[in-house]
């Protein structure tokens, strides 16, 4: 070999091996597993309690539900890192709704910054709406079931309030703010149960709206600060598989849940 191929060689060689320690040295994803879409696995499970409101599937291929006629739990929190599939939870639990409920037992309506995100929920009878955040609509919404709540005593009938994104409440007028923080307090007791994302890196802006949720799903979540913020130290969040796994206490434990697909 001339000088220059020897060189090349030797670069090659070089580069070769540097890849090959770099493979041994990185852990490669998981991949995510393919799971089924959400009506296979309605139909899967069988008949539900009317009362309940699907919210995914524990690993005892268990359904995890909400009892629509029992206050206790409190409105839902759902947080964790941004791309941790807040969103696609509330679209799961508006589409499941869709399917499980009639619109005279249930029916919802979804606040968003992106409605074209929402376009799929448009067609599910149990809709009353999906309200652009940046409109007076999505106000106008907050402000009618805080009435519907105050004179409901009796209706079985439950509504969602589906708001992805509780930082937008800071873009909200007084009045709209006010209702808001009543139905948070005083909503599952009339019918009423706001369902609410939140970016886990603005834990610390929105700290005061927080002790308003007993209940928190949350998604995959890397920051340790954030995590202890919560109260989810030995929840595993860290290991959640983003889009896919959620968690929620159940008692003295972290039940872990999977959502399908929307497929």
């Amino acid at each position: 070999m001339e000088n220059d191929d020897i060189h090349r060689y030797d670069l090659m060689v070089e580069a070769l091996n540097e890849i090959q320690a770099e493979l041994k040295t990185t852990r490669l994803p998981t991949p995510t597993p393919a799971h089924p879409t959400l009506s296979q696995v309605l139909a899967g499970l069988g008949p539900l309690p009317a009362e309940a409101l699907f919210l995914g599937v524990a690993y005892d291929e268990l359904p995890v539900l909400l009892n629509l006629h029992d206050p206790l739990p409190g409105p839902l929190l759902i947080t964790g890192d941004p791309g941790t599939g807040k969103t696609a939870l509330l679209q799961t639990i508006a589409l499941a709704a869709g399917q499980m409920h009639s619109a005279e037992q249930l029916q919802f309506g979804a606040l968003t910054s992106h409605p074209d995100e929402w376009n799929r929920i448009e067609d599910v009878p149990n809709n009353v709406g999906v309200f652009s955040l940046h409109h007076r609509s999505a106000e106008d919404f907050i402000l009618s079931l805080a009435s519907w709540a105050h004179g409901n005593k009796s209706s079985k009938q439950s509504i969602l309030l589906l708001l992805d994104d509780l930082e937008a409440v800071a873009e909200m007028d007084m009045e709209a703010v006010q209702n808001l923080r009543w139905l948070l307090l005083r909503g599952p007791a009339r019918r009423v149960w706001p369902i609410i994302t939140l970016n886990s890196h603005r834990l610390d802006a929105m700290a005061p709206w927080l002790g308003a949720f007993r209940t928190r799903v949350i998604g995959r979540v890397q920051n340790t600060e954030h995590i202890r913020k919560l109260g989810a130290d030995g929840a595993g969040l860290r290991t959640l598989s983003a889009g896919v796994e959620f968690t929620l206490r159940e008692g003295n434990r972290w039940l872990k849940f999977w959502i399908p697909s929307q497929g």
